[in-house]
């Protein structure tokens, strides 16, 4: 099979994938991260009546046509307590931000333009508009109107909202259930000893984290070992759990030992493509196993995350309603580079501001698909096109921006 390009493996990964169909009904103290399923109607008018928007003195802007007018106090107005009379000619109400604003006054007055006399009586420092410093009944929203809409990301933003319309609860999609598996005899968990030629499964972890932050939920398969058997089992266990996705790491492959695709085949997988012209991350394989997708990804701990940011996790966020998240970035290098062969190079860099404020991306000297440490360091992917020659220091090119 020949090696596809990244832009239509991504297109064939992510082409079809919408948000999941089943819901659920959240608290608002759980629903944050989510995405809402259907229309939020306000079931209150807010404010529910016009308020001060700020502290000093409720009037009647009739009576204060110019500086200097004074007024009767006749009472007070809190946030909570209201005052219960109504405003006539040459009265006033203290008022508090927040307070209802008395029956008859269309105007407040800030406290720092006015002047306390005796009697009773307050002079104001300047003339009083209608409407000002007023927040009317309604301005913000009213019962009735649906103020969030289907497929809102339920940001604090949002989710206030959602409380201010007053609704304790509401719907949301459910979260895509990715399921993971690592496979090989080599690995072991972290803290379990490690026998002759093991080592520890660590990407799983990392891809992990991925599908949480991009708005999945997490099925830990465990380990399969090299046998149709134990593969058998795990697609089991994904497939009786109602995963969307299958995320397998290491064997998918065509070594002796590399027993995935064979295992999936057997099952009824439609494999759609397999090995990508990317580096690292080649040996990248696409399928779907009834209603749920199939996702392998390489055993080399860069190549898998490399993987996971640019197939895994638009599809993830897809499949849960969100927004795909925008790491592609510009940035100059830091560093000559030199000529890329037919593979496009994700090449892990650092990111810099120079004097100017321009983005800096500078490659690590070792590239390693095996090196963690590498990876961790590194907050960008310098992107390389196939056959791209010889770069120089200071030239434009594309990043990934894994820090986003």
């Amino acid at each position: 099979m020949a090696l596809m390009p990244v832009d239509e493996a991504l297109s064939r990964v992510t082409g079809d994938a919408k948000p999941v169909t089943r819901t659920e009904t959240l608290t608002l103290g759980e629903a944050a991260g989510r995405v809402l399923a259907r229309d939020l109607v306000a079931l209150r008018t807010q404010p529910p009546f016009s308020a001060s928007a700020m502290d000093g003195y409720a009037v009647r802007s009739a009576d204060v046509t110019e500086p200097g007018a004074e007024l009767e106090l006749i009472g007070e107005s809190a946030a909570g307590h209201g005052f219960e009379g109504t405003l006539r000619t040459g009265q006033t109400v203290r008022i508090f931000t927040g307070a209802p604003l008395p029956d008859g006054a269309d105007s407040i007055v800030i406290q720092e333009d006015t002047e306390t006399l005796e009697g009773g009586r307050v002079r104001m420092g300047v003339s009083a508009a209608e409407g000002k410093h007023v927040r009317l009944a309604g301005v913000d929203f009213t019962k009735g109107r649906a103020g969030l809409a289907a497929g809102r990301f339920l940001d604090p933003g949002a989710i206030t909202l959602a409380a201010a319309m007053n609704h304790p609860r509401v719907e949301v999609h459910a979260r895509p259930k990715v399921a993971i598996l690592a496979t090989g005899d080599e690995l072991k968990l972290p803290g379990e000893e490690l026998g002759p030629g093991q080592i520890i499964a660590s990407n799983t972890y990392g891809i992990a984290a991925m599908v949480r932050a991009a708005g999945g939920e997490v099925i830990d398969l465990g380990i399969a070992r090299d046998d149709m058997q134990a593969l058998d089992a795990a697609l089991d266990s994904a497939l009786t759990q109602g995963a969307d996705v299958l995320v397998t790491v290491g064997g998918a492959s065509v070594g002796d030992h590399d027993l995935v695709q064979d295992a999936l085949r057997n099952r009824g997988m439609s494999l759609d493509f397999w090995k990508i012209a990317m580096r690292p991350g080649k040996p990248l394989m696409s399928g779907r196993l009834g209603d749920m997708k199939v996702l392998g990804l390489p055993g080399n701990p860069a190549s898998s995350l490399v993987c996971g940011y640019l197939f895994l996790e638009p599809l993830v966020a897809l499949l849960a309603g969100r927004a795909v998240p925008r790491r592609l970035r510009k940035a100059f290098l830091g560093n000559a580079l030199p000529e890329n062969g037919e593979r496009q190079d994700y090449m892990r860099g650092r990111l810099s501001l120079n004097a100017e404020g321009q983005m800096i991306a500078s490659s690590f000297q070792l590239q390693d698909s095996s090196l963690m440490s590498v990876f961790a360091d590194a907050d960008c992917l310098i992107v390389r096109p196939p056959f791209a020659p010889a770069a120089h220091t200071g030239d434009e090119t594309d990043v990934l921006v894994l820090s986003a």
